[in-house]
């Protein structure tokens, strides 16, 4: 009866039917070579370190994402993550499991959510993706990561902001495995990846990667 009263429209461009539609899912772009091995930037050629890692303490090994972080990546994103739109997680992990390789890995962790937002928004979208990506890959989920108090909201500002913002939020929830994947929905500067990063390796793990849905282009 809901569907009926609420037909599912596609999150970005609102036509009735999928909640990702063919037009959009293939508008949608796809990261891919050349980029720089440490944090998956695009760039006109492949480099071990970017402008964007350079010069950095940054506590993954490396980081991928499946699309470009543009209007239509952000439609997406803003629907699945703010509006509560559920059905949306496994459109975003089969965009991942199609355009980045299956790391290597002991377990999936993905970034703790912040409780208040939350409960505002009746779900965790890193959360959901680990799971479904665990199910695809065939890796075991576990909760490595607790947040230590709410670490303010990281869009927009500058990455000075950002990486004060999430200094000390994040600590190790248990004992790590060597190898660990996080799951994050949306790659911006890196700060939230590499304060997560350092905390699983505080907790054990030797080497950790880095995975979401959509990354910013600078």
């Amino acid at each position: 009866m809901l569907s009926l009263l609420l037909p599912r429209r596609c999150a970005v461009c609102e036509t009735p039917g999928e909640g990702l539609c063919t037009g959009c899912r293939a508008a949608l772009i796809r990261l891919a070579p050349p980029f720089c091995e440490r944090c998956g930037s695009p760039g006109a050629w492949p480099v071990q370190r970017c402008t964007e890692c350079a010069g950095r303490r940054i506590g993954f090994a490396r980081a991928r994402a499946a699309i470009v972080y543009d209007e239509r990546a952000r439609r997406l994103v803003g629907a699945w993550k703010e509006r509560g739109r559920r059905d949306l997680t496994a459109a975003a992990a089969e965009l991942v499991v199609e355009t980045v390789a299956r790391p290597p890995a002991d377990a999936l962790a993905c970034v703790p959510a912040d409780a208040e937002r939350r409960r505002e928004r009746g779900h965790a979208t890193p959360a959901a993706l680990a799971a479904a990506l665990g199910e695809l890959w065939q890796l075991p989920v576990a909760p490595l990561l607790r947040r230590t108090r709410s670490g303010g909201r990281q869009t927009g500002g500058r990455l000075a902001d950002r990486r004060r913002n999430v200094r000390g939020v994040f600590a190790p929830a248990g004992r790590a495995p060597p190898t660990v994947v996080l799951v994050d929905d949306v790659y911006t500067s890196g700060a939230t990846a590499a304060a997560c990063a350092t905390a699983l390796r505080r907790a054990g793990a030797r080497r950790v990667e880095v995975v979401s849905l959509a990354r910013a282009v600078r």
